[in-house]
C-alpha cells in the first residue's frame, strides 16, 4: 500500500477529529477561554499563568480527589437535568429534589435499626423515592391542573428547601453544636472511599460510580430502546410524539420521577459522604443544580456529553481556588467563563433564536395553556400551528 494512501479508518478517525473541533460545544469552550484572557489580560493578570494555574489544581496529584469528589454532585445534577431536557422538559426544582434525596437518607442512616450493610442500600433507595415523588408531583401539576413544568417545578422547590432547613436546625439539630447540623452518621453507615490521600484528607466516595453508572444507563435507553425512541420523538416536537403514538403525560411523569429520583440519589450520596451529616445549605449554596444545568445545556442534554460537561465544569470549580491562591486572581472568573461559554453555545447553535433544538420542541396545542403544557422557558414561543389536527385523530393506517 502506497504512504499516500488513506485507509478507512484512518479517515474515520480524521472525520471524527475534524468535526470535534469544528462542533459547536468546542468552538464555545474555546471562545470562553479567549474572552476570559482577554478580560485578565485587561486587569493586568497574566492569563497563562491563571489557566495553568486552574488545570494544574484541578487536575494534579493533590487536587484531582477534590475534583472527583465535587464532580459527584455537578455531573449527578447535571444527568439528572439533562433526562427530561432531552424530551424538550425543564426541571428547575433541582435543589428540592437534592435536599430531600439528602434528606430522607440521613433519616434512614441516623434512625434504621438494620445493619450498617442494608442501612447504606436503604437510605440509597430513601434518597431516590423522596427525590422522585417531589419531581413526580411537579409533573402531575402540569397534567393535571395545567401548571407549566418549568413553574411547577421551580416553585415546589421553595418548600423542600424550606422544610429541610428547618428540620435541619430545630429537629435534627446535634445538641451543643454551633453549626446548624444533625449528628454523624453511625461509622458503619457510610459509603466507601478511595485515593484517601487527596487533598480533602477524605478520599472519594464509590458514589461517582453509582453517578457514572446513572449516566451511562441513560444513554443505554436513549438509544436503545423505545423509551428513548419516544423521549426522542417528544423532544422533536409535539407533533413528532402524537403522530407516534407517544403518551406524553405519562411520558412526563416517568421522566420527572426518574429525573427527581437521581437528584434525590445525588442527595444521599451527599449525605453518606463526608461529612456524614445532614448541614443546612451544603448543598444548595454551591448551586450544584444550575451548574448541572449549565452542564447539560453545553452538552445538549446528550448523555455521555454530559457527563463529560460536568466533569469540566468541576474541574473549573476546584481550579479557581487555585488560581485564586497561586496568581491573585478571584475564583470567580471560573463562573465566568462558564456563563461565557454557554452565552457562545447559545449564539453558536441557536438554542435560543430561530431553529434552536430546544425550542423546536413546543407547539400549540389544543388546550394546552399558555406558553405550552410543558414548560418552556420564557422567552422561547412555542411554534405556531394554524390547524394542526387532533392527534388522537391521526389516520390509523398512516404514519
Amino acid at each position: 500500500m502506497s504512504t499516500g494512501t488513506t485507509t478507512p479508518a484512518a479517515a474515520r478517525a480524521l472525520g471524527f477529529v475534524r468535526r470535534a473541533l469544528l462542533s459547536p460545544v468546542t468552538v464555545a469552550v474555546l471562545a470562553g477561554f479567549v474572552l476570559g484572557a482577554v478580560i485578565l489580560a485587561s486587569t493586568g493578570a497574566d492569563p497563562l499563568a491563571a489557566y495553568q494555574a486552574i488545570f494544574e489544581t484541578a487536575l494534579g496529584s493533590e487536587g484531582l480527589s477534590d475534583t472527583l469528589t465535587k464532580s459527584i454532585p455537578i455531573v449527578g445534577m447535571a444527568v439528572a437535568l439533562a433526562i427530561p431536557l432531552r424530551a424538550g422538559l425543564v426541571n428547575l426544582g433541582g435543589d428540592g429534589q437534592l435536599v430531600l434525596g439528602a434528606l430522607a437518607a440521613g433519616l434512614v442512616g441516623l434512625y434504621s435499626p438494620l445493619p450498617a450493610a442494608l442501612t447504606v442500600v436503604l437510605a440509597l433507595l430513601a434518597g431516590i423515592v423522596a427525590g422522585g415523588l417531589w419531581a413526580a408531583l411537579a409533573a402531575v401539576l402540569e397534567t393535571a391542573c395545567g401548571v407549566p413544568l418549568l413553574v411547577s417545578s421551580l416553585l415546589l422547590s421553595y418548600p423542600a428547601v424550606s422544610l429541610v432547613s428547618y428540620l435541619i436546625r430545630f429537629k435534627l439539630l446535634e445538641p451543643g453544636s454551633g453549626i446548624p447540623q444533625s449528628e454523624k452518621l453511625p461509622a458503619g453507615v457510610r459509603l466507601p472511599e478511595f485515593m484517601t490521600d487527596g487533598g480533602l484528607g477524605t478520599g472519594v466516595s464509590i458514589g461517582i460510580f453509582l453517578v457514572a453508572a446513572a449516566g451511562l444507563v441513560f444513554a443505554f435507553v436513549e438509544a436503545r430502546t423505545s423509551a428513548g425512541f419516544e423521549l426522542r420523538m417528544t423532544g422533536l416536537g409535539a407533533r413528532f410524539s402524537a403522530y407516534a403514538g407517544v403518551d406524553r403525560p405519562r411520558l412526563t411523569l416517568r421522566l420527572m420521577f426518574a429525573s427527581g429520583g437521581l437528584a434525590g440519589l445525588v442527595g444521599a450520596i451527599a449525605v453518606l459522604g463526608f461529612p456524614y451529616r445532614l448541614t443546612d445549605g451544603a448543598l444548595t449554596t454551591p448551586g450544584y443544580t444550575w451548574t448541572g444545568l449549565l452542564a447539560a445545556l453545553l452538552a445538549a442534554a446528550s448523555p455521555l456529553g454530559t457527563i463529560v460537561a460536568g466533569f469540566f465544569f468541576a474541574v473549573l470549580t476546584v481550579g479557581g481556588f487555585g488560581m485564586e491562591q497561586e496568581t491573585a486572581v478571584p475564583q470567580q472568573l471560573t463562573q465566568v467563563l462558564q456563563a461565557v461559554i454557554i452565552l457562545f453555545l447559545a449564539v453558536r447553535t441557536g438554542v435560543f433564536a430561530k431553529g434552536g433544538w430546544l425550542r423546536r420542541r413546543r407547539t400549540s396545542e389544543p388546550g394546552a395553556p399558555p406558553g405550552g403544557s410543558s414548560g418552556a422557558p420564557p422567552g422561547i414561543p412555542a411554534q405556531p400551528v394554524t390547524a394542526d389536527p387532533d392527534p388522537s385523530a391521526a389516520p390509523s393506517g398512516g404514519r
